[in-house]
């Protein structure tokens, strides 16, 4: 299993970290010790001092494809759920000065906790979906999928060219405006259409 992440798919979070708006999906990836589940604790690594959440709407890959058509892309995924991209700012910011890779702020363990995972059958529009983060019950994200720069079948058919797609795999779509740092003791709750999926603390 691996985490496919996009970069920059929503414009105002672009514009918040004086990004360009990609012209085609900004691609990176974490490895399967990346991901943290069932709402276990996020400790705080001690390599940085600014770790930033990116709540993002998660698809799950539900069988092998390379090469995917747009068109048929719908068919390799079946189920949704939030995740938290967790990135150490100060080192991306260090990296991307440089024109380094992104990998140690955003790969290293337990960086893409991640929800239960739901049918995307039980949603009427895809494309209409509000999802939030709450940061000690305050709401900080807040986003929809209808402003998604790249669809879930457009992202899905881009990155099947390069990289093939396997059953469990998962596709982090991007996050919204409203990134910020996290500190030990908050506590993190995400909502997909009102209901809570995400529910952790940082320690």
């Amino acid at each position: 299993m691996k985490v496919i992440a996009i970069g920059r798919n929503y414009a105002e979070h672009a514009k918040e970290l004086n990004n360009p708006i990609p012209i085609i999906p900004v691609i990176f990836m974490k490895p399967d010790t990346a991901v943290l589940k069932d709402n276990k604790p996020f400790y705080y690594p001690e390599f940085s001092t600014d770790i930033h959440h990116e709540i993002e709407i998660v698809l799950k890959v539900c069988k092998e494809g390379k090469h995917i058509s747009e068109k048929f892309a719908a068919n390799y995924y079946d189920e949704i759920g939030l995740g938290v991209d967790f990135t150490a700012r100060d080192i991306q910011s260090r990296h991307k000065e440089k024109g380094l890779p992104w990998e140690l702020a955003k790969a290293f363990d337990n960086s893409a906790p991640v929800s239960k995972f739901i049918p995307k059958s039980r949603f009427e529009n895809l494309y209409n979906l509000n999802f939030k983060l709450d940061v000690n019950d305050k709401t900080i994200q807040a986003g929809n999928t209808s402003n998604l720069l790249f669809s879930f079948e457009a992202l899905i058919s881009f990155v099947s060219q390069y990289v093939t797609l396997k059953k469990g795999d998962l596709i982090f779509t991007g996050t919204p405006q409203g990134v910020g740092s996290v500190k030990i003791g908050d506590h993190l709750a995400g909502y997909l259409e009102g209901e809570k999926l995400l529910d952790f603390y940082v320690r």
